[in-house]
């Protein structure tokens, strides 16, 4: 390690070493110790594959230029970590006391010298490289096996046991319960569904759909209950209206209205029965809506009430009612007979 901590200082730090020297070529000449260099090890005894921290210690002038040199590996059993920054542990005046810190590993063991600590050192007309006092060592050890203490036995083949009854007696008593239960919670929803004339298979059917006048009059009252206009959203509130209008007419007569224009749906709407009250209605609301959302009209509060409740009175007017059979009244001559 010595050797490499040499080779990356001349190989890496003399261009440093040549700037600090260039500026203090400037500065007056004075009377200035030495800085001085001591290091060590932290732990000094590991065990292989374990971390140990190298720290350089250095306590100099103010001026003076301290460059810390830098840990390349190659051989592989020494690596390097972290390289900590510079870190400074005292300031006295002009007198400082800088610490650099390396956290390696070593993965062989044996007993290591790690040489002495190398900085680089820069002053009025000198560049040098200071050392250490005492050389660095490292003892890395490794585990101990004993392999004459322990003996290697033979894979032990399977033992297959006779089956006995009571190891599955728990499981068949629960299931019986579950089964109980389930037949029970099967009878008592029969009993409940036939009261009301219904049997199993009406559980999975699907939801007849809504009428479209009852669709069309939920989806309005959710819009009027979004107070919209009320917001200043114009434009969306009748965007909702006209497509529930839209939705509503092609439930109802059939016609494709989500895809056609105002005039086109005023156009396929004439061919339909409808009272003129709604059939105004209608052209109403689709015109006020293409202002707003086209030329950005922003109607009055008591515009955007009445299209809502020109659209509401549409539906109603114009909802499709179911007749329902009246039944045959006695033949009053058969009563004669």
């Amino acid at each position: 390690m010595k050797r490499r901590f040499a080779t990356t200082l001349s190989g890496m730090l003399l261009p440093a070493a040549f700037t600090a020297f260039t500026a203090f070529t400037a500065l007056p000449a004075r009377a200035q110790e030495t800085p001085v260099v001591t290091a060590r090890i932290e732990p000094d005894s590991i065990l292989i594959g374990d971390r140990f921290d190298y720290v350089i210690d250095v306590e100099k002038d103010l001026v003076q230029v301290i460059d810390f040199p830098v840990f390349e590996p190659r051989d592989g059993k020494i690596e390097l970590v972290e390289s900590c920054p510079v870190d400074t542990l005292e300031r006295d005046g002009r007198h400082l006391k800088l610490r650099k810190r390396y956290r390696l590993a070593a993965f062989d063991e044996g007993k290591y010298n790690l040489g002495v600590a190398q900085v680089l050192y820069a002053d009025k007309n000198i560049l040098d490289t200071l050392h250490s006092r005492d050389s660095l060592y490292l003892e890395v050890a490794t585990f101990q096996i004993d392999s004459t203490s322990q003996s290697i036995y033979d894979l032990k083949a399977q033992k297959t046991l006779p089956f006995q009854l009571r190891e599955i007696q728990g499981y068949i008593t629960w299931g019986l319960f579950a089964l109980l239960l389930l037949a029970a919670a099967a009878y008592g929803l029969h009993r409940w569904l036939a009261k009301r004339g219904k049997g199993f298979g009406d559980l999975f059917k699907p939801a007849p759909p809504l009428p479209p006048h009852v669709a069309a009059i939920q989806a309005l009252e959710t819009l009027h209950n979004q107070k919209l206009w009320q917001n200043n959203r114009h434009k969306q509130y009748y965007s909702g209206l006209t497509d529930i209008l839209r939705t509503y007419i092609a439930a109802r007569w059939g016609i494709g209205a989500m895809e056609m224009t105002s005039d086109e749906i005023i156009e396929a709407m004439r061919a339909e029965e409808l009272p003129d009250k709604a059939r105004m209605d209608l052209t109403s609301i689709l015109r006020d809506a293409d202002l707003v959302k086209f030329a950005k009209a922003t109607p009055e509060a008591e515009q955007n009430e009445s299209d809502y409740l020109k659209a509401y009175y549409f539906v109603e007017e114009t909802k499709l009612v179911e007749e329902t059979e009246s039944p045959a009244e006695p033949d009053p001559m058969s009563n004669q007979m």
